[in-house]
């Protein structure tokens, strides 16, 4: 598949899922049993901040434990419907400044609306690809990101833009789905993508490449284990485009189980 057909793909089926005002939780969420994957990360949205959670695509919370300041600058890469801008505002306070990232406009103007709605002065939502960052060189404090970068074909290029906006010193919470194993005819379906699935690459090698970037004290510090009902949701015969009987992924689940995770990976800029 090429690159722009997965992007487009991706872009519009994340349109399309904010749409979905029935079901709008996470991307994970949303094929495993409503709010299974938030809980688990143990969000706790502020009354102001329930309409954006209701409509985030995320894996986990790269905002808890990190040690955002007030007064610093937080980037966000790929930031959907606004939910971890938000706690990062909260983090910052007015004097920070928080910047969010997202290729698909729909996703920009619900988190825009949010934002605003929320009550929050300090963030800033733009469009762009987080292979090619709208954003100055050494000027972020914070890089977040929250079940994005699997979906990218071109991970060294997001590792390296990571490296290139942080400040010395600065410290990058990045929450992403990561796959041991996965059958290869799985990984040609476009739809699985936009599940989190296909694009995802091993622990060991998300952790090389954070560190091949240039990135220092790479480490994970948090894992969440799909079971095998999560599973079978994330490959699962309903998804639109998805050409898989309900059979074969009877037979893939099993084989599978205890290789698809969540994981937070955490680290610096040296300086």
């Amino acid at each position: 598949m090429k690159k722009t057909d997965i992007q487009e793909t991706v872009s519009r089926d994340y349109a399309r899922m904010l749409k979905d005002t029935e079901d709008q939780s996470s991307c994970c969420d949303r094929q495993s049993g409503a709010g299974t994957i938030s809980k688990l990360a143990a969000y706790e949205p502020a009354p102001n901040q329930k309409e954006a959670a209701s409509q985030s695509f995320g894996c986990g919370n790269p905002l808890a434990f990190a040690d955002i300041q007030a007064g610093q600058t937080v980037l966000d890469l790929g930031s959907g419907a606004g939910l971890d801008l938000m706690l990062a505002a909260d983090r910052t306070g007015p004097a920070g400044r928080v910047i969010g990232i997202d290729m698909t406009q729909e996703m920009v103007d619900r988190a825009t609306d949010n934002i605003s709605k929320a009550g929050y002065t300090n963030v800033e939502v733009r469009m762009g690809l987080i292979e090619n960052l709208p954003i100055e060189d050494s000027s972020v404090d914070w890089v977040i990101s929250n079940c994005v970068i699997n979906l990218s074909q071109d991970k060294a290029r997001v590792f390296s833009e990571v490296a290139r906006v942080l400040k010395p010193g600065g410290h990058f919470s990045i929450s992403d789905i990561v796959v041991e194993a996965l059958p290869d005819f799985l990984r040609e379906h476009a739809a699985l993508y936009s599940a989190c699935v296909a694009g995802a690459i091993s622990e060991q090698a998300y952790l090389a490449g954070l560190r091949d970037a240039g990135l220092e004290d790479v480490q994970v510090t948090q894992r969440i284990v799909y079971e095998q009902s999560q599973l079978r949701s994330l490959i699962s015969s309903e998804i639109p485009g998805l050409d898989i009987s309900q059979e074969l992924i009877d037979d893939i689940v099993p084989t599978v189980t205890g290789k698809v995770w969540s994981a937070k990976f955490t680290g610096r800029m040296a300086g």
